[in-house]
C-alpha cells in the first residue's frame, strides 16, 4: 500500500504534512476518480482528440477548466503583452521611430541589447525571490512596473531615453518565463503538460502576429491623433492594456500545489492537486539556498538543458523579414508590417500540433529533432541567398514551423527534472540569462543593420547554431538515460523516471479510457473467480 507524503503550507511558517494511503486517496478523491460510472459521449472524444480535459468525468474536467481559466488564461495575456512591446521595437522602427527620433544605423540593435542587458541582471536573483515571496504578489507586481515603463517610450524624444526604459523593461519581465514554466510543471502532468506550455508559447507567436495588424490598424487610424506619431500610439496602448492584467494576477496566480490558497479552488481541490502530482514522483517545493543553487552547477542536468536551450534561442533569424521586404521598395509601411504575420501563423498551429502529438507519444525528442529541422533548412537556404524569388520567400518562413522548441524542452525539462522544483525554475533563468547574454551582442556583428537584408556571414552561423542544437538535444536523451540507470530509477505508468520508494499508483486516471481499462480487467477477474466457483460446485 503506496503512502503519499508532501510538505503542505507556505515557505515561511512552520509547515504541516499531508499523508494518505492509497485507499484514503481512493475514497476521498472518489468524486475526481469515477462520477456515477460516467462515461464521455462521441462529441467529447472527439473535443478530448484536442484538449485532454473533455473526456474527464464532470468534477475531474471542472478542477481542470478552473485552472486552465485562471492559470493559462493570464499566463498567456501575460506574455502575449509583453511579446507584443518587444516585437514592436522593430515594428515601431520600420513605422515612423526612425525619421523621429533620427535613428542610425545600430541603434535599433541596440535598444534590444539594453533590454538583453536588465533582463541577464534579473533572471537568477528573481528565482531567489519568487522562492521566498509568493509568485501570486511578486509577478503582479512586476507587471505594473512593466506597464509603466512601456508607456514611458512614447514619451521618448531621443534614442537615450529609450536605452534607459528599455533596460528596465528588461528588468521587469526577466521573472515572468522562468516563473511561469515553474509553475505549469507543478501544475500539469504528462498527458497535459506540452499542451499547456505551447499555449504560453503559442502566446509569443500570436502576439507577434497580431503586432503587425495592431501597428497597421494605429498608422492608418491614430496617425496625429492628439498630434502624437502613430508608432507612439501602440506603446501607449501597450501600457493600458498591462495594467488590467496586473490586477488580473494577484487573483489567479496560484503559487504551487502545496502552497496554494486561491479563493477559486475548494481545499479538497487544493489537496487533490497534491495528490495527482505526487502520483508522479514529484517532489515539493523547497528553500532554495546559494548553497543549493551551486550544487545545481556541479551535476550534467543545468548542462544538458542548456545546451539546446540556448541555441535554440539565439539562432532566430525571423525578426529581419521585414527588413527584406522593405528592401525590396514594393511593399506599403502596412504591407511590410502584415506578411510577417503569415509566419506566425504557422508557428500557431505547428505549435499546438506538436504539442498535442507529443503529450500522445508521451516523448518530447523526437518532435524536438523535426522542429529544428526546418529552423536548420531555413537558415541554409538564406545562407545560400541566391535563390529564387519564392523559394527565399518561404526560406524566412521555415524556421517558424520549429517555433514549438521552446515548449518541448521545457516540458521535457519538468518531467526529467520532477524531483527538484526549484531546479526547473532556474534551468529556464540561467538559459535566458546566457541566451540573452550572447544576443546583446551578437546581433550587432552577424546582422549590422547596414549590411541588411543580405549579411555576409548571419545566415551561416545561425544554420551552424541549428545543427548543434539538434546535438544538444541527442546529448540531453542520452545523459537522460544514463542517470535513469546510474540511480537505479523505475518508470512509472505515467513513463516518468522515479526512485523505487517514490512508485506510487493511487488510481487517478490519465483518462476515461483508464477507468474502462480497469473496469473490464475487473470483469475479466470476476468472470475467472465465477467459473472456478463453478467448477467447485461440479466436482
Amino acid at each position: 500500500m503506496g503512502v503519499i507524503s508532501w510538505i503542505k503550507g507556505s515557505f515561511n511558517p512552520v509547515p504541516r504534512e499531508l499523508t494518505y494511503t492509497k485507499d484514503e486517496v481512493q475514497e476521498k478523491f472518489s468524486v475526481f476518480l469515477d462520477d456515477e460510472g460516467y462515461r464521455p459521449n462521441s462529441f467529447r472524444r472527439f473535443l478530448a482528440q484536442f484538449w485532454d480535459s473533455f473526456e474527464k468525468p464532470p468534477r475531474y474536467r471542472w478542477y481542470l477548466h478552473k485552472l486552465d481559466a485562471n492559470v493559462m488564461f493570464y499566463f498567456l495575456l501575460s506574455f502575449f503583452i509583453k511579446t507584443l512591446d518587444n516585437t514592436n521595437i522593430s515594428n515601431a522602427y520600420v513605422s515612423g521611430m526612425k525619421e523621429d527620433l533620427s535613428l542610425n544605423g545600430q541603434q535599433r540593435n541596440l535598444f534590444n541589447t539594453v533590454f538583453y542587458i536588465g533582463y541577464i541582471l534579473g533572471s537568477v536573483p528573481s528565482q531567489f525571490l519568487i522562492n521566498k515571496l509568493r509568485p501570486s504578489v511578486w509577478l503582479p507586481c512586476c507587471e505594473v512596473a512593466w506597464s509603466v515603463l512601456v508607456m514611458c517610450i512614447a514619451a521618448a524624444q531621443s534614442a537615450k531615453l529609450i536605452y534607459v526604459l528599455r533596460f528596465f523593461i528588461g528588468l521587469c519581465e526577466s521573472t515572468t518565463y522562468p516563473a511561469i514554466a515553474m509553475m505549469l510543471g507543478s501544475w500539469y502532468r504528462p498527458d497535459e503538460l506540452a499542451k499547456r506550455m505551447s499555449v504560453y508559447d503559442l502566446a509569443s507567436a500570436l502576439a507577434s502576429m497580431c503586432s503587425g495588424f495592431i501597428q497597421a490598424g494605429v498608422y492608418t487610424s491614430m496617425d496625429g491623433l492628439c498630434g502624437i506619431a502613430g508608432w507612439r500610439w501602440l506603446f501607449i496602448v501597450d501600457g493600458i492594456i498591462g495594467m488590467p492584467i496586473c490586477l488580473l494576477g494577484f487573483y489567479s496566480i496560484p503559487d504551487f500545489p502545496n502552497t496554494t490558497r486561491v479563493v477559486w479552488l475548494s481545499q479538497l481541490e487544493k489537496d487533490f492537486s497534491v495528490v495527482r502530482m505526487a502520483e508522479l514522483g514529484q517532489k515539493s517545493t523547497r528553500k532554495l539556498t546559494l548553497g543549493r543553487f551551486l550544487k545545481f552547477f556541479k551535476n550534467w542536468r543545468i548542462y544538458g538543458f542548456n545546451w539546446p536551450y540556448v541555441l535554440f534561442n539565439i539562432a532566430g533569424t525571423y525578426s529581419y523579414f521585414n527588413l527584406w521586404l522593405k528592401s525590396l521598395n514594393k511593399y506599403s509601411v502596412q504591407q511590410i508590417n502584415l506578411i510577417p504575420s503569415a509566419g506566425y501563423g504557422m508557428a500557431i498551429f505547428t505549435c499546438y500540433l506538436s504539442a498535442n502529438i507529443s503529450d500522445r507519444m508521451r516523448l518530447r525528442w523526437p518532435m524536438l529533432l523535426v522542429a529544428v529541422f526546418f529552423n536548420f533548412f531555413g537558415n541554409l537556404l538564406l545562407a545560400i541567398w541566391d535563390i529564387p524569388f519564392g523559394l527565399k520567400y518561404a526560406a524566412f518562413f521555415f524556421p517558424e514551423i520549429g517555433y514549438p522548441v521552446w515548449a518541448l524542452i521545457l516540458t521535457w525539462a519538468s518531467e526529467a527534472f520532477q524531483d527538484d522544483a526549484e531546479l526547473r525554475g532556474m534551468l529556464s533563468a540561467v538559459g535566458n540569462t546566457i541566451s540573452y547574454a550572447i544576443s546583446a551582442w551578437l546581433p550587432l556583428l552577424a546582422f549590422p543593420t547596414p549590411q541588411a537584408p543580405h549579411y555576409v556571414w548571419g545566415y551561416h552561423l545561425m544554420c551552424g547554431l541549428s545543427f548543434l542544437s539538434g546535438l544538444g538535444v541527442l546529448f540531453f536523451v542520452i545523459m537522460e538515460n544514463r542517470e535513469k540507470r546510474m540511480m537505479g530509477r523505475v518508470v512509472n505508468k505515467y513513463g516518468l523516471a522515479v526512485d523505487p520508494d517514490d512508485l506510487m499508483d493511487f488510481g487517478v486516471p490519465d483518462s476515461v479510457e483508464d477507468l474502462v481499462r480497469a473496469e473490464k480487467v475487473a470483469e475479466v477477474e470476476a468472470e475467472k473467480a465465477k467459473r472456478v466457483e463453478v467448477s467447485i460446485r461440479a466436482v
